[in-house]
């Protein structure tokens, strides 16, 4: 490429040239490269053809570059950069018959003010030099670009999958089980965990998220900062600042372009990371903002240099003016608007406003990042690469979305208003989707605001006849007894008259609410309402509190029903419940579920609190080996419970 530039760019890049016979005043651009010299005139142009493959040969002579490799090159670039995907005429003839109408050496030497190239010439060496200077170096920084984002992208996607597979390894299981308690359930602020932090700054990370992310912020700082090299002189930065300063620029812009996809990813509710690791959805929410943040920061940087770059060239007043220019100030600006206005006193004014604005800014974020790399390198990069996988996971979720949706189809609920404490029943029948615990679904309400018909918000849900209680038939033996002796066994089959019949279960499942600002404030007594139902999702891993001797469940207020499922899931169970006094109408309205608990492992309690480090002191107490710990509820009661030293769940939403 040197070569080429040398003949069609001359000493100063891409905004000068050597002038052909057949030259004209505009021959096309580039990004920010404009030529004096069509494709069509290269492709055609005797003296330029012969002097391209001449100092090809004498050039490429002393790396021993095989002839297909220059003949591969001779026809994606010799007339253009079809390379970067930019229809070009092509040569008339290939590098070898170029080569071969050189009948003798050429004499004629350029040098750095030549401006017509009108027989076979000798490339100036100033002009050789200072072009192979910045095209090495750049094809150098490509090659570290894609080398540390690639690496960034490889660290995020392949964290959490290492983590839960070391979990699971014969070897580091109970290193990893023992570590837990320290390095991935705590808050580093103190008793903020679930509950937010004061003026809805947010919510502070367990030293497990805090970990994930100060390695992944580690990373970048590494990778922006590291193996700048400078080569002077070169055909576009006179200074070693610019110069650096340039791949500073070129990096950061790259880096936000490949961790892009990390972003939408851990945004997704059909993230594939949740089906291969143990982490909550919860948790890659918390990393998404996280990993946004980053990706927003790199942008920043990206734009402040290139507007400081372009300001020292004295282009700036040009640039501004280009398409490619245009789209990235569009992208920027879009990602901050992303990035600020996802903070946590934004979501609790109007999740809905959020939630709308997400998906528009995110739409104008792609288009944005994809024309902003096409008009300025067409393809040469592969930055749509990166775009085009970003859309793709967003799009990827999206339709999960609404297939998940028309699998269930439009439903019929029965919506019941539970006593005067403002908690809703709502039962959905005809759904088989098993009792397995940590199962949430969003919840669609098309009629209650037929204006935000995509309105939606996340419940924990419980099979309908969970909540039934158990009823006994009669003993079989008395029935048997009542069998005359010698009664005649083909008329009076003993078995058969054993078999009682099964008392009738409704199928379905049944989600409680307790109503608060925003769809479910207008919620009211229904019995056909229509609803539309994506899911079921899992909240959580229960594979290690599954496998435990003895689970404690410990539920406060509504909580209780992101945690029943596991009463029959588990042959060893331990519940505790506490409820204020306008909640006991939830008491009762699960007293079939209840009894199926015997009372010395059943603690319910309306209007008092439970006592938390007693309960646990009396599991530590008890002796059993492995005890797991579910809890569901306040956020406060979620904190009390997290400093134990058990294998520990919390049933909770982040958004």
């Amino acid at each position: 490429m040197a070569l080429v530039r040398s003949i069609s760019a001359g000493n100063f890049g891409c905004r000068a040239g050597l002038t052909l016979s057949c030259s004209k005043e505009d021959g096309g651009t580039l990004g920010m490269m404009t030529f004096s010299t069509s494709s069509a005139c290269w492709a055609e142009n005797t003296p330029y053809l012969t002097s391209l493959a001449w100092c090809m040969h004498v050039k490429c002579a002393e790396f021993d570059i095989l002839n297909s490799k220059l003949e591969l090159f001779w026809e994606q670039q010799a007339t253009g950069q079809g390379n970067a995907g930019v229809k070009s005429d092509p040569p008339k003839w290939s590098y070898n018959e170029a080569l071969a109408n050189v009948t003798t050496p050429p004499t004629v030497q350029l040098n750095a003010t030549s401006q017509y190239l009108n027989t076979i010439s000798l490339v100036s060496p100033s002009v050789y030099l200072v072009q192979w200077n910045i095209l090495t170096n750049t094809q150098r920084e490509t090659v570290n670009e894609n080398t540390y984002g690639i690496s960034m992208l490889i660290a995020g996607v392949g964290t959490p999958i290492l983590l839960t597979g070391l979990a699971y390894a014969p070897i580091t299981s109970s290193l990893i089980r023992r570590l837990k308690p320290y390095l991935v359930w705590p808050s580093i602020i103190g008793t903020y965990q679930v509950r937010p932090l004061p003026f809805l700054l947010g919510n502070a990370l367990t030293v497990g998220q805090s970990l994930y992310i100060a390695g992944f912020i580690f990373l970048n700082i590494i990778f922006t900062s590291i193996n700048y090299q400078s080569r002077q002189p070169n055909a576009w930065y006179s200074t070693k600042w610019r110069e650096i300063m340039a791949y500073v620029l070129w990096r950061t812009g790259a880096l936000a372009y490949i961790i892009g996809p990390l972003v939408f990813l851990f945004a997704g509710r059909n993230n594939f990371l949740l089906w291969l690791t143990n982490w909550s959805h919860s948790t890659y929410i918390i990393l998404h903002r996280w990993v946004a943040r980053v990706f927003c920061l790199q942008a920043l940087i990206h734009s402040i240099l290139a507007v400081i770059l372009e300001k020292e060239e004295g282009s700036y007043a040009a640039s501004v003016k280009e398409k490619y220019w245009v789209w990235g100030i569009v992208a920027t600006v879009a990602v901050v608007i992303l990035t600020f206005s996802s903070g946590l006193w934004v979501r609790s004014f109007s999740y809905e406003l959020f939630l709308l604005g997400h998906i528009v800014f995110s739409v104008i974020l792609l288009v944005g990042c994809w024309y902003h790399a096409t008009d300025l390198y067409h393809f040469l990069g592969g930055y749509q690469t990166w775009v085009t996988t970003m859309a793709s996971l967003w799009s990827f979720d999206r339709v999960a979305r609404v297939a998940r949706v028309a699998m269930v189809g439009l439903r019929r609920a029965k919506v019941t208003e539970l006593g005067d404490g403002g908690y809703i029943k709502i039962t959905v029948r005809g759904i088989r989707w098993g009792s397995e615990p940590g199962k949430y679904v969003y919840v669609y309400f098309p009629t209650i605001n037929p204006l935000r018909p995509w309105e939606n918000h996340p419940f924990s849900v419980l099979p309908t006849a969970l909540l039934q209680a158990n009823h006994s038939g009669s003993s079989s033996v008395s029935d048997a007894a009542t069998t005359p002796p010698a009664a005649d066994v083909e008329k009076h089959d003993p078995l058969r008259e054993q078999i009682k019949p099964v008392p009738h279960t409704d199928i379905g499942l049944t989600i409680y609410v307790k109503r608060s600002a925003g769809m479910t404030r207008s919620l009211s007594s229904n019995d056909s309402l229509p609803v539309l139902l994506e899911g079921p999702y899992s909240s959580n891993s229960n594979r290690d509190i599954l496998r435990c001797d003895r689970v404690l469940l410990i539920a406060g207020g509504i909580g209780i029903t992101g945690i029943l499922p596991f009463l029959k899931n588990h042959w060893n169970i331990k519940l505790a419940w506490s409820v204020k006094e306008s909640a006991k109408c939830l008491v009762d309205d699960l007293d079939g579920a209840m009894a199926q608990l015997a009372s010395p492992d059943k603690d319910v309690r309306v209007g008092s609190r439970i006592n938390v480090n007693q309960l646990l002191a009396e599991e530590i107490t008890a002796g059993w080996e492995r005890v797991g710990v579910v809890v569901s509820g306040p956020a406060e009661l979620c904190h009390d419970v997290g400093k134990t030293q058990f294998e520990f769940e919390v049933e909770a939403y982040s958004w």
